[in-house]
């Protein structure tokens, strides 16, 4: 399910590490949308390093999207789809992942510290070296996970 929030990052290139407005991530998120359906002006999300932090991702489709070290603290990710993304090395402190897809997703050295991920499917996702302290995790599938170095 794709909504106003799905990802495309080529214009945040330079942006740094400021906070992304909501102008810009639409933009950004109509882009993948468009990408995914294979549809002309599509660019798959790349949000490498970006500033996300409390954003409002909610069931926001972003398959093999790039996230690398992206800063998602407290972000509402709520049933969001971020199936074979790339999140390693983010920051998603006490995000809120309630029954997101991160099928195959790569987490290697994310922070999960304090999120909420009652009911999401992290089944074949990398999970080596992250940190899940503190992680409310009832009723996640974790099944295939790689688990390896996982802090819990």
């Amino acid at each position: 399910m794709l909504n106003k929030y799905n990802i495309t990052m080529s214009a945040l290139n330079n942006i740094g590490a400021r906070k992304m407005n909501k102008e810009e991530l639409n933009t950004i998120l109509e882009k993948h949308k468009l990408w995914l359906d294979e549809k002309e002006g599509g660019e798959c999300a790349n949000l490498d390093g970006a500033n996300l932090s409390g954003a409002d991702l909610s069931y926001a489709s972003l398959w093999d999207a790039n996230l690398s070290g992206a800063d998602l603290s407290g972000a509402n990710l709520t049933g969001a789809y971020l199936i074979n993304a790339d999140l390693s090395s983010a920051n998603l402190m006490c995000a809120n992942l309630r029954g997101a897809k991160l099928t195959a997703a790569n987490l290697t050295a994310a922070n999960l510290r304090c999120a909420h991920l009652i009911g999401a499917d992290l089944s074949d996702a990398n999970l080596s070296g992250t940190n899940l302290m503190d992680t409310n995790l009832r009723y996640t599938d974790l099944d295939g996970a790689l688990l390896k170095n996982t802090k819990f």
